[in-house]
């Protein structure tokens, strides 16, 4: 009997249609480090959204065949290792659809026109004692004639792209395999926005460095991973006015349980959210779907969007 675990299944608030064939099925709402190894040792195959599966606790797990992320990004795995002893890891790419490319434009469009300054304005009164009918405290800029900069160019990084080109934007690309050198882009973009996987390669690919090499209005947004930035430069950056902005939906350390240098900003030009860039019901339930096709993919022999 195949069995398959959900070790944080709390991650999808979705119905999931069981797969067709015989299983058991264990649903765990969270599950914590030290609970990982117990709840895989009889499992044929994991899945997991957030939940780590290193070395350690794969070894636990002498009947695992294959592991599916409910998510695209696969940091929390250990692939290599995974490689190395015949369990085959699947991704669900694709699912986000319009989620977060139509985050990364809200955030953009907030910070953009100054949106958090005004309401504040008139929320405390301000608008109401001013001289004339509008008000010019704060600075509003249009997308349209500015640049973005793309650093990643996969499936979330082109949808965002066409909303940039019918808003009138020009789009530099900066990925592995082509466009511009990041320096380039630093250097060109009004609006960074950042699409790449979390690898030790990008850990902390924006820092001190690169932000100052952005112009001093640009703004920075992040939807991919919190590691992608280093979250004391830019909260510095931000402080000292070398940047103009940030919109991010991502943190290192998710939930930030032990603080966090952005979170003790109080700046009407930095807008954090609780990675929810990916939550639109739309996409939970494609998520869902594509899931239990990578499962029956794998038992038929066919495994789809393996990472290993």
């Amino acid at each position: 009997m195949t069995t398959i675990v959900f070790l944080d299944r709390g991650t999808l608030p979705a119905p999931l249609r069981r797969p067709g064939f015989p299983h058991e099925w264990q649903d765990f709402e969270q599950t914590f480090p030290e609970e990982t190894g117990a709840r895989l040792a009889n499992a044929t195959i994991a899945i997991t959204n957030k939940v780590k599966l290193g070395e350690n606790e794969l070894y636990q797990a002498p009947k695992l065949k294959f592991i599916t992320l409910a998510a695209t990004g696969y940091d929390c795995v250990d692939v290599a290792w995974c490689r190395a002893h015949g369990i085959v890891v699947s991704n669900v790419p694709g699912y986000i659809g319009a989620s977060v490319p139509e985050h990364v434009f809200m955030l953009i469009l907030a910070l953009r026109r100054s949106l958090l300054s005004y309401r504040a304005a008139v929320k405390e009164g301000r608008w109401q004692a001013a001289p004339f009918f509008a008000m010019f405290d704060y600075p509003v800029q249009d997308l349209a004639g500015s640049t973005l900069g793309l650093v990643g160019y996969g499936q979330i990084a082109r949808e965002v792209e066409k909303r940039a080109l019918a808003f009138g934007m020009t789009v530099l690309i900066h990925s592995r395999k082509f466009g511009f050198p990041l320096e380039d882009v630093l250097r060109q973009a009004d609006i960074l926005s950042l699409h790449c996987p979390l690898t030790p390669e990008t850990r902390h690919l924006i820092g001190a460095k690169e932000l100052a090499l952005v112009k001093k209005d640009a703004i920075l947004i992040n939807t991919a991973r919190g590691g992608l930035v280093d979250e004391a430069a830019l909260a510095e950056a931000l402080k000292t006015g070398r940047l103009g902005g940030a919109g991010i939906d991502v943190l290192g350390q998710e939930p930030p349980r032990d603080g966090n240098p952005l979170l003790d900003l109080k700046l009407p030009n930095l807008i954090v959210t609780p990675h929810i860039a990916w939550t639109s019901q739309q996409s939970f339930n494609t998520l869902a779907r594509i899931l239990i096709d990578n499962i029956e993919a794998f038992i038929q022999g066919k495994p789809q969007n393996v990472v290993n």
